[in-house]
């Protein structure tokens, strides 16, 4: 799918640093799938776009409420049952790579469980249940900026196959 983007929206994303580069980058991918990633609109998007959007969804969830969270939220299968952990070794955050594998392994464990239906209280104990994710959560904490970095330059030096940019007054 051709995600447009105006070059000054760039420039102005790259001045306030990677986040921001990797957020308009994510943002506009969103918005050309209709805000909703699902079957049909992943056939859409290239192997990069998909791997943005599972790296963008990945950090929300860990640095909002950790791996407990991403998976009772759903995105179990989408980031530990695809190729994302390869895509990230290829993109050259090797760390975060074994990070992911190792999440994988838990998310086989206990994966099942976590993701079921339950009220506010079951969730959080939860937490408690499965401390064997507190190592990762603490482990991404500290690389997530170096990892984003990586995506962003990933991102800088394949741009084309993320976004068609618009020269800025076109």
């Amino acid at each position: 799918m051709r995600v447009e983007i105006d070059e000054r929206e760039i420039v102005d994303a790259v001045a306030e640093g990677m986040d921001a580069f990797v957020r308009l980058l994510y943002n506009r991918t969103m918005e050309a799938i209709g805000g909703e990633l699902n079957a049909g609109s992943m056939a859409k998007l290239s192997a990069d776009q998909i791997t943005l959007l599972a790296y963008v969804t990945f950090c929300d969830e860990v640095m909002d409420g950790g791996h407990v969270q991403l998976i009772h939220n759903g995105y179990g299968p989408f980031i530990f049952l695809n190729p994302f952990a390869k895509a990230m070794r290829l993109w050259g955050a090797k760390d975060f790579c074994n990070l992911v594998y190792k999440g994988r392994k838990l998310f086989e464990k206990y994966g099942t469980e976590i993701a079921e239906d339950c009220d506010d209280e079951t969730f959080m104990a939860l937490f408690e249940k499965y401390p064997e994710f507190d190592d990762l959560d603490d482990e991404f904490i500290e690389m997530e900026e170096e990892v984003t970095e990586m995506v962003a330059r990933y991102i800088d030096e394949h741009l084309s196959g993320f976004a068609d940019v618009r020269k800025t007054g076109q």
